[in-house]
């Protein structure tokens, strides 16, 4: 063995004390996937729950907002708090919370016990989520593995947001609507104990005070923006309930940063947004998931009332999109070493967007072969883009501060889909209404309720019965086709827009010195191999970084094996050499 041990091996060495990292790896996803699943297993539950515990309008929409409400506001709290005082303390502590909400849920015989327990379990959603990514950072110093467990783990994401529906389908053909819940106490039950025994504590530096009231603010003004947002995708355009959540959640965000940037010791050093690579990345995040969020649930009622299967054939129809969607996932490590970040982002977005186009092909009868391979590839292109750009900022951020960048990525999915189903309804609802306004024979009022919504156009048609009846339901089903067709165009122009925005990210996927592996008998020296970029025969280089370690097989008194107090925890800037000059 090398006289000189390299930084790489101590910084795995201390990463994965106590358990093989591939062993935290499963830990780690499987506690992603019950997060994952349970954000859209009540879907297929609300009407059983509607029909035992009778809510009324307002509690039903929170029984079902809560969850994803509270654990996107909470996500930066959680996130800043798992680096000061661990980010394994906070995971366990998610999943003891978690598993007590699913029990209050499984179990709740009012309207108003159900919502908290949900309003429970997205704070236990927000403890676990940011703390998958940041401990997975830890575990995987060295790029090229991190790429391929992120994509596991986006592979797991993929998997749990299909499996949800299915999953709770399944139980209430069997079981009462709480099995829905119930499922996850077992599961969290093994987890506490494997993830105490397996998974490694870590912190970022500790300096300076928790900023209590700057977590709080956050929390507070994502929650109002979050909230108002919903609103907009529910259709409440203009009233307060509507801009008073937007503006005082504006408000307080702004309070936000101001406090951050005046303080020594931030929350959140919001310098990481001053590099390319990481606001780039979180941009694309937001921008992948407002161009196609509206868009799949406007292709699930296409799906249902256009075409007429059933839900269990919507979902059948969907799964090749989570199929595509995981081997992406799986492959993404290996696209990410041969086309660099740029490129693997921007291919994602443009591969997206001709999905898209493609199904602007649909029409009133069913084509399976098109919808299969637009699914295709738009899952295959979505989870591209966003592994890609999930790599890049957690890549990107210091190890520190790894919470609160996962924190950071994760607030922007749930804001990009929020505002997404906001912008992308409101473009369908303007392209389906006036094509109602004047069928022969319906009467005006009949017109304007048809003009709501597809499914409530089939009502009103079902009232009116006879010429008239069907001549509204063909009116309808022809201008939400249509209306279906321009969104379809809209989210095209803001997919290739993002891949524009790509390109600001690195060309190269470059690794620091101290996280490439050296093998001992590899015979290269550490700095030479941290200074080679993965993608292409390009090297990046370094001004002023150390020379170069002693070869394989000797010493040197003058380069001792370095402590891992002394290994830095910052990534250097990205650069790119083309020829003898180097561009920063």
């Amino acid at each position: 063995m090398s006289g000189t041990t390299t930084a790489a091996a101590l910084r795995r060495r201390a990463a994965g004390a106590g358990a093989n990292r591939w062993v935290v790896l499963v830990v780690l996803c499987v506690s992603l996937l019950l997060v994952a699943v349970d954000a859209t297993v009540l879907h297929v539950a609300v009407p059983a729950v509607t029909e035992d515990l009778k809510p009324g309008a307002v509690e039903l929409l929170w029984i079902v907002d809560a969850y994803p409400l509270v654990c996107a506001s909470l996500l930066i709290l959680f996130g800043t708090l798992g680096d000061r005082v661990g980010r394994r303390r906070v995971l366990l502590l998610g999943y003891t919370l978690f598993g007590v909400a699913s029990a209050m849920a499984a179990f709740a015989d009012d309207a108003h016990l159900l919502i908290v327990a949900r309003a429970l379990l997205g704070v236990g959603g927000a403890m676990i989520m940011p703390a998958t990514l940041s401990i997975l950072r830890q575990v995987f110093p060295d790029r090229r593995e991190r790429a391929l467990a992120i994509g596991v783990w986006s592979a797991v994401a993929a998997v749990g947001a299909a499996v949800g529906p299915l999953l709770g389908g399944f139980l209430l053909e069997h079981f009462w609507w709480g099995s829905v819940f119930l499922v996850n106490i077992p599961l969290m039950l093994v987890s506490l104990p494997v993830g105490r025994i397996l998974l490694p504590e870590s912190k970022g530096d500790g300096e300076g005070p928790w900023d209590v009231v700057g977590a709080l603010t956050a929390a507070a003004g994502l929650f109002a923006v979050v909230l108002g947002v919903k609103r907009l995708g529910a259709g409440e355009l203009g009233g307060a309930a509507t801009l008073l959540p937007l503006a005082a959640g504006a408000v307080l965000l702004a309070l936000f940063v101001r406090r951050q940037r005046r303080r020594t010791h931030p929350l959140l050093d919001l310098r990481m947004f001053s590099r390319p690579a990481f606001s780039t990345s979180v941009g694309c995040i937001v921008l992948a998931m407002l161009a196609l969020v509206g868009l799949e649930l406007i292709a699930a009622q296409y799906l249902q009332l256009v075409l007429g299967l059933s839900p269990l054939e919507t979902g059948l129809r969907l799964v090749p999109l989570t199929f595509a969607a995981m081997a992406a996932g799986l492959a993404g490590a290996r696209m990410l070493r041969r086309f660099g970040p740029r490129r693997m982002v921007s291919l994602g977005f443009c591969l997206t967007a001709g999905a898209v186009v493609l199904l602007t092909a649909m029409g009133g009868e069913d084509n399976a072969p098109l919808l299969l391979g637009g699914f295709v590839l738009l899952g295959f292109g979505l989870e591209t883009t966003l592994f890609g750009a999930y790599e890049s900022m957690l890549s990107e951020a210091p190890q520190d501060q790894a919470g609160g960048a996962a924190a950071i990525g994760e607030t922007s999915y749930q804001l990009g889909a929020g505002i997404g189903i906001a912008l992308l309804g409101s473009v369908m609802n303007a392209a389906y209404a006036p094509g109602l306004s004047q069928v022969p024979g319906v009467p005006a009022s009949a017109s304007a309720a048809a003009a709501h919504s597809l499914g409530e156009a089939y009502e009103v048609a079902a009232r009116l019965g006879g010429p008239a009846g069907e001549a509204l339901r063909l009116a309808a089903r022809h201008s939400f086709v249509h209306g279906l067709h321009v969104t379809l165009l809209v989210s095209a122009g803001l997919l290739l827009a993002g891949a524009a925005m790509a390109l600001r990210l690195p060309r190269l996927m470059h690794c620091d010195p101290e996280e490439t592996p050296s093998g001992p008998a590899s015979g290269a020296s550490p700095a030479r191999a941290g200074s080679t970029a993965l993608s292409g025969p390009e090297s990046a280089t370094s001004p002023g970084q150390a020379p170069s370690a002693p070869a394989s097989g000797t010493t040197s008194e003058a380069s001792p094996a370095p402590d891992l107090g002394d290994i830095p925890n910052r990534m250097p800037a990205q650069r790119e050499s083309r020829g003898s000059g180097v561009k920063v």
